[in-house]
């Protein structure tokens, strides 16, 4: 494979460099020179380049910011309620806490309290 190749294939597998060259902050030119000279040495490529792992983190700190745990409070308060209702209707008991004890049983000819 000719160095052109070599180069094309590692354009193609850091789209970084494609939105440097699409910006405008560097040439094509520029950065197969680079790569003839450097070849795929880290430290020629520090500028153009980014450290995937230090971006993610600054996305999930970015994200984490933006979430408003009161209503994050509400939806997992909506929810309980949900599965509580669930599972009445499917009989299932829900856990007693452990200081309570579990409520007797209804009569079966008593409804809706009367």
């Amino acid at each position: 494979m000719s160095k052109k190749e070599e180069f094309k294939e590692f354009a193609k597998s850091h789209p970084e460099l494609v939105k440097s060259v699409h910006t405008g902050k560097s040439t094509w030119q520029e950065l197969y020179e680079i790569y003839d000279i450097y070849g795929q040495d880290d430290r020629a490529w520090k500028n153009y380049l980014k450290d995937d792992s230090a971006t993610n983190i600054n996305n999930i700190a970015d994200i984490m910011k933006k979430i408003d745990m009161d209503s994050v409070q509400k939806h997992i308060n909506t929810a309980q309620k949900a599965l509580g209702l669930v599972g009445e209707l499917t009989g299932m008991k829900a856990s007693t806490p452990p200081n309570q004890p579990p409520s007797p049983p209804r009569p079966i000819n008593k409804f809706f309290e009367d």
